[in-house]
């Protein structure tokens, strides 16, 4: 296993918990549709760019999030909301990027973030 694939592997045990990790190093190398994408994730993604020097793990995870809010990305949103929790954002920090990507990336989009990061939120007891 490469040094990557290891470094990004304990990088998603972290950030994502066993239960990802652990099925993304079982998809590691098998012929089932779309495993190469979880290759790429775990080696690239985590492996090489949440591992890199120069930002912290949160302040990564308010980058993604304001990406993930201008791009409309709803689902992927979702995971790094509490991904986000995870890596020592509070949910006031998460907010002010909500209000910020309103002005960058447009009220509908930030307004559709919103309602994402309040269900989830409410869903795993972080806010009432």
């Amino acid at each position: 296993m490469s040094e990557e694939r290891k470094k990004g592997l304990d990088v998603v045990r972290s950030m994502l918990g066993e239960e990802v990790a652990s099925s993304l190093e079982a998809s590691v190398g098998s012929r089932n549709f779309g495993a190469y994408r979880g290759e790429m994730a775990v080696d690239f993604v985590f492996g090489k760019l949440w591992s890199r020097e120069g930002l912290d793990r949160k302040s990564r995870s308010l980058v993604t999030l304001g990406i993930l809010i201008a791009l409309g990305q709803s689902d992927e949103l979702k995971i790094h909301l509490l991904t986000a929790i995870r890596n020592g954002c509070s949910v006031g920090e998460v907010e002010e990027v909500l209000y910020h990507s309103a002005a960058y990336a447009g009220f509908p989009l930030a307004n559709q973030a919103t309602h994402v990061a309040e269900k989830v939120f409410r869903e795993h007891g972080l806010i009432d």
